[in-house]
């Protein structure tokens, strides 16, 4: 859970930060029993923790048909990223892969830990597909074929465009976005969307995903991996990886903010493309990962500490945007409080302020002619329900309790 500190300074984090425990730990026994699918969700929990919780929301077939595509793309990301096999290897396995998804036998030991795992028992996630309606699995395979020729194309040519970068973003995460408006619409739920907005909504997540992952990727062992485009980097250094060291600090600041003002251009389709849903349980599954995705934004925009360690939303944060996002007025809300929070920081002498606050206007001025803007309950605003001293006093019962639990757990 959140330190205690961070709870003190943001007393209205704890509610949300509670439930999103205990909400853990319900989806955790609602894994199933049968070996194959029990492995599938115990990996989904162990790869992406707050992903696993928000699919638990979603109808049964709906909810296994995304785990297995998840997965299924989750190892086919491992393949891609394992930068230890041979460039001969790799092309072959990313461009069959959607043929292996039907073999109970196919695995490929590579990546480390838990993905590690996934891809050395890959039979389990097959055996999980072959019980996939017929309409689930033509989706699946469709979107795994596609991104794994674009996968390969892209080991063999740099990002050297912002078009190159729509199009490696396009293959690795806006096919996702297709993929999902695809399982939506085959389980009876949603209308089909538009490829060009589920596009949008995959590029919006992948793009803020590479953005805050620069120093990961850049020291990236035994080779590191590229992705930021040479068009933008090229403008402010002679080599990506110069960014990270502190001479380059100014201009560093200054190509992130190109990054993040270049992936802002997406954000209004986002909204269109949530606003057009009609399942509760969809609606959520969408729109807490778009939240966090311009959370984060606003909190690496202008940021140094991008080039020096992790940057990312603190805990309370999150829970909170799990908790509260239930309906378009909390999506209009966040995208609001977090365009307006990053607005707060441009810098007129940056080269980019002009053009990143057109964008930003463009993204308050949408949500402020939903007119529901009202009905929200600001993620970023504490609440004035509790003081320090009664925050404090819940921690420690909190704490208390916790331990008691788990001694009783323990000793029955």
């Amino acid at each position: 859970m959140g330190s205690l500190g961070a709870i003190l300074k943001h007393p209205d984090d704890l509610y949300p930060l509670l439930k999103l425990k205990i909400a853990a730990r319900q989806a955790e026994k609602q894994i199933p029993r049968e070996p194959h699918w029990s492995f599938c969700y115990t990996m989904l929990h162990k790869v992406s923790r707050s992903f696993a919780f928000v699919i638990q929301q979603l109808g049964p077939d709906l909810r296994n048909a995304v785990c297995i595509f998840y997965l299924v793309l989750r190892a086919l990301d491992t393949v891609e990223d394992d930068t230890s096999i041979a460039t001969d290897v790799k092309v072959p396995i990313l461009i069959a892969f959607h043929r292996h998804i039907y073999d109970r036998d196919w695995h490929f030991s590579c990546g480390t830990k838990e993905y590690k795992v996934l891809m050395d028992q890959f039979h389990h996630v097959s055996t999980a597909f072959l019980e996939l309606g017929k309409n689930y699995q033509e989706a699946i395979e469709d979107i795994t074929k596609r991104m794994g020729a674009g996968m390969a194309k892209f080991i063999c040519k740099e990002v050297e465009t912002v078009d190159d970068y729509d199009e490696y973003c396009h293959y690795v995460a806006g096919l996702v976005g297709l993929g999902l408006s695809k399982l939506f619409h085959a389980s009876g739920s949603e209308d089909l969307a538009s490829d060009y907005l589920s596009n949008s909504m995959g590029l919006f997540l992948q793009k803020t995903n590479i953005i805050r992952d620069y120093l990961e990727d850049i020291n990236e062992i035994p080779k590191s991996r590229m992705f930021w485009p040479r068009q933008i980097w090229s403008k402010y250094v002679n080599k990506l990886e110069d960014l990270k060291y502190e001479d380059n600090s100014v201009k560093a600041v200054q190509c992130l903010n190109d990054m993040v003002t270049n992936a802002l251009m997406h954000a209004e389709d986002c909204l269109k493309y949530m606003a057009a849903l009609r399942d509760l349980a969809i609606f959520r599954f969408c729109a807490i990962p778009q939240i966090m995705a311009i959370g984060t934004l606003a909190l690496c925009y202008n940021n140094i500490e991008l080039f020096r360690g992790v940057v990312k939303m603190r805990r309370g944060l999150t829970a909170k945007v799990i908790d509260r996002t239930k309906t378009m007025a909390d999506v209009y809300g966040a995208f609001f409080d977090f365009a307006s929070m990053l607005e707060s920081k441009v810098d007129k002498n940056d080269p980019n302020a002009t053009k990143t606050l057109s964008r930003l206007e463009a993204i308050q001025k949408t949500c402020r002619e939903s007119g529901l803007l009202n009905k929200r309950k600001s993620l970023l605003r504490n609440g004035n329900g509790y003081g320090s001293t009664m925050i404090l006093f819940l921690v420690i019962l909190f704490g208390i309790m916790f331990a008691y639990l788990s001694a009783n757990r323990q000793n029955n």
